[in-house]
């Protein structure tokens, strides 16, 4: 019998679905613990998956606490140090919900963190929309290697990486139905 072919792509699986559900609803009640219920709140979602990531943790922290808690987008592409080197970055819009940001509790929510730089760029983005009460960072998958001193507060999975692996995080929203997961593969198996 010929071995199983892996039909969603490259390398292993380290989250299903259920295991990205899971996760969202746990990062859900620390938010809700850590804040004392969802007062002040505001999730802001860096795209592309981290706002789909933020939609899905605000229909959580709805579904526990019964109050609609706003969320928008951050785009980070004009604050980044690395746009010299990647100047084809898509800019999207940043979406800021009515109310905006001042003296709010902000919880910016990404799919992977890796060496803090997306998270200081979303840092200096989030200075030029107002002052927040405090910033907390949430983010699906936490792989190390940072070079800049950033922790996120609410982390789905720890997930220890080489440099050379690439974790793939992959969402039905943005990646189509039957999808959805993360994968950490070595650079043999990414394909170009």
């Amino acid at each position: 019998m010929p071995p199983a072919q892996n039909t969603a792509g490259p390398g292993r699986e380290v989250l299903t679905s259920d295991d990205i559900d899971r996760a969202l609803r746990r990062i859900a009640h620390e938010i809700l613990e850590a804040n004392k219920g969802p007062e002040h709140l505001v999730l802001l979602g860096i795209p592309t998956r981290g706002a789909h990531l933020a939609r899905r943790l605000a229909d959580a922290l709805e579904r526990v606490e019964g109050t609609e808690v706003p969320v928008g987008s951050l785009d980070v592409t004009m604050y980044r140090d690395d746009l010299r080197s990647q100047p084809t970055r898509a800019v999207e819009p940043t979406v800021v919900p009515p109310g905006g940001v001042d003296d709010k509790v902000v919880v910016l929510v990404d799919d992977v963190l890796y060496s803090g730089r997306t998270v200081r760029a979303a840092l200096d983005a989030l200075s030029d929309l107002g002052r927040p009460r405090a910033v907390r960072l949430a983010v699906l998958v936490d792989r190390g290697h940072r070079e800049l001193p950033v922790r996120a507060d609410y982390v789905g999975k720890n997930l220890p990486t080489s440099t050379a692996e690439r974790v793939m995080v992959r969402l039905a929203e943005h990646d189509g139905e039957g999808t959805e997961g993360v994968r950490i593969a070595g650079p043999a198996e990414v394909a170009p």
